[in-house]
């Protein structure tokens, strides 16, 4: 299968370009190296040390002897999206190429405007190139479990039975997305399923929860080809930024009482979820929906699973409840249903057997990299106009100049 990662240098793309390579299709990535450039802007960067995108593709291609070719490129150029379309052919693209921080947009209004033009721009040059160059490509689209928000019912895999009046329909699942990035990712998910509806496409929306880990087989093989592990309050996770703040003495930093509770899955269950999708396409027309992730969690859970690790690991952890930078219920009903993934193979690693292999002892591996000022959020929901990115770029250029 010919497939096309689009944001194949980023966390997730790039492990799932690994993953497709080396079990045989034929692997396009196409980036523009955003991500690398909001480290710069924030003046942050992953805690793992990450190689120009050509070196890594380079060891990846000497040590395995299987080839991938590099589009640079924006998505959002459409001039660009159709060049490579014609070129490479996708029989599969999976869509990886959008900002997908809800701190950074909620940091002021230029961020939440480039956040969705960027996002909905993007997904839309993506339906158009498949309509026009490749109608039957297989459109994988990476959404989230965001776009549901925290309702007091049962959350389906995106479309929910409805009866209303003595008569009764199948509809998009509501949606109640918490910041500009999870909307553009509402906006996304219905442009795809009009393109379907009137165009014939065949898509699928994998709405993923929370991934954490930095290892996998494929990263394993190089450390040149070592994955991502954000931790700053922006781009980084929770439960990353708690397994740094455990290793380095720093009290985990759990927002309002803890109880927002998220669907989680394990990095290598993601690109194991993507090849699932790649092969088990929609049907023409058909745009569905699965709900990607294996297991659920409150943050306050998250917190006391990383104390226990920490105790096992001869460390000692205090939890600080901070007050909730974001506008969201802190304690809610949320039980996500997760079951067509699983029906197709899926095969899920749990948070329990891989804590301290996939995470734990990957910061205490490279904790002399860990920059402590980032840990505390700077970006508030109820504020339109954070400085956040300007802050800490200043901070990091002084301490750039105080080392020289």
């Amino acid at each position: 299968m010919r497939i096309c990662v689009l944001g194949g240098d980023g966390y997730c793309g790039w492990a799932a370009a690994l993953y497709l390579s080396r079990a045989g299709h034929e692997v396009a990535i196409v980036d523009n190296f955003l991500r690398r450039q909001w480290d710069f802007e924030l003046g942050v960067q992953t805690l793992t040390p990450i190689q120009p995108l050509a070196d890594r593709i380079r060891v990846w291609q000497e040590l395995t002897g299987k080839s991938i070719e590099l589009f640079i490129g924006d998505v959002a150029d459409y001039d660009f999206l159709s060049s490579m379309f014609e070129d490479f052919q996708p029989d599969t693209v999976v869509h990886f190429a959008e900002q997908r921080s809800a701190p950074y947009s909620m940091i002021d209004r230029k961020h939440a405007v480039f956040t969705q033009v960027n996002n909905v721009v993007g997904t839309l040059n993506v339906l158009f190139a498949i309509k026009e160059f490749k109608p039957d490509c297989h459109l994988i689209k990476l959404g989230t479990m965001g776009e549901y928000g925290t309702p007091n019912i049962d959350i389906e895999e995106g479309y929910i039975q409805i009866e209303h009046n003595g008569r009764t329909d199948l509809l998009p699942f509501p949606k109640q997305p918490g910041s500009f990035y999870h909307l553009s990712k509402v906006h996304d998910s219905h442009n795809m399923m009009f393109a379907c509806k009137i165009w014939g496409l065949r898509a699928t929306d994998l709405n993923q929860g929370v991934v954490y880990g930095t290892v996998t087989d494929e990263t394993s093989l190089d450390e040149a080809l070592i994955n991502r592990f954000d931790y700053d309050d922006v781009f980084g996770t929770v439960l990353n930024r708690f397994c740094v703040q455990a290793v380095t003495g720093h009290p985990l930093t759990v927002y309002g009482k803890g109880g927002q509770t998220r669907g989680f899955l394990d990095i290598r269950d993601t690109v194991r979820c993507i090849e699932l999708a790649c092969l088990n396409p929609a049907k023409a027309g058909e745009c569905r929906v699965f709900n990607q992730f294996t297991e659920q969690f409150s943050v306050l859970e998250l917190a006391r699973m990383v104390e226990a690790a920490s105790r096992k690991m001869g460390l000692h952890v205090d939890v600080d409840h901070l007050p909730d930078p974001r506008v969201e219920a802190e304690q809610h009903y949320y039980n996500a249903k997760h079951s067509k993934l699983l029906d197709l193979g899926l095969q899920p690693h749990y948070l329990n057997d891989s804590l301290l292999d996939s995470l734990m002892n990957i910061a205490v591996k490279y904790q002399d990299r860990v920059d402590t000022s980032v840990f505390l959020p700077q970006v508030n929901w109820r504020n339109a106009r954070n400085r956040r990115s300007k802050l800490q770029a200043a901070a990091a250029i002084a301490a750039l100049e105080s080392k020289s």
